[in-house]
This record gives C-alpha cells, sequence and structure tokens, in this order.
C-alpha cells in the first residue's frame, strides 16, 4: 500500500462519520490536491534548475498548459482508483491496521506546506 493510498484512507475514515455520502468526494480531491502539489513543486524546481543551466525547453503559456493537462490527468487517475472497487479493496487491507491514522495537523498542512514551497520557488511570496 503506496502513501497515497493510506491518505486517502485516513482522510476517508476521518470524514466518513461526519459527512457519511460526501467522504468519498473529499478524500478524493484532498489526494488529488497533494498530487498536483506535488506535480507543481517538481516543475517548478525543474524551471528553475533548468534556467539556471541556461537550458530553454519552453515557454510560460506552455508549461501551464503542460500543468493543467497533468493536473486533470492527476484528477482522473485518482476518480478512477478510488471510486469502486479498489476502495473496497484498499477498506478490507486496512480493516485489520489502525495504525495507518495521520493527525489532523498533518492532513491540513501537508498540501498547505507543499504549495508554500511551490510559491516561494516560484518567488511569487
Amino acid at each position: 500500500m503506496n502513501y497515497f493510498n493510506r491518505l486517502y484512507l485516513t482522510t476517508f475514515n476521518r470524514f466518513k462519520a461526519r459527512f457519511r455520502q460526501k467522504a468519498n468526494t473529499i478524500a478524493l480531491f484532498y489526494v488529488s490536491i497533494v498530487e498536483i502539489a506535488i506535480t507543481l513543486l517538481l516543475g517548478i524546481f525543474f524551471i528553475k534548475f533548468l534556467d539556471q543551466m541556461k537550458v530553454v525547453i519552453t515557454n510560460g503559456t506552455n508549461g501551464w498548459l503542460l500543468f493543467i493537462i497533468l493536473a486533470l490527468f492527476i484528477h482522473f487517475k485518482n476518480w478512477l482508483n478510488y471510486s469502486g472497487r479498489k476502495r473496497r479493496i484498499l477498506n478490507a487491507k486496512l480493516s485489520n491496521k489502525k495504525d495507518l491514522e495521520y493527525s489532523l495537523f498533518i492532513l491540513i498542512s501537508l498540501p498547505l506546506g507543499l504549495l508554500g514551497l511551490s510559491l516561494i520557488m516560484l518567488e511569487v511570496l
């Protein structure tokens, strides 16, 4: 079970008690946001690195368009993975392991920290 599966299940189990019908959607969007934030951070890192090396691959508009296409692909991939049978299989695997819970502080600070690092590397802040 990889890190994103554990993040998904932790988020799903946290919100299942409060938002019975929407827990799957909330967990899906959370994992998608984390994966997209990691993609953004890596993309900005490589763009800044290649700028330092004086390598020109693409312009800014095409780079942002590529990022948007990747973000849509990531969300679609997560939607396919976590919308049906795979979620039930992951829940069955987790039923005997209760120590996979992350604290609420980690769940909130992870995407915010990734986006903050991305903005710092982009030199917006």
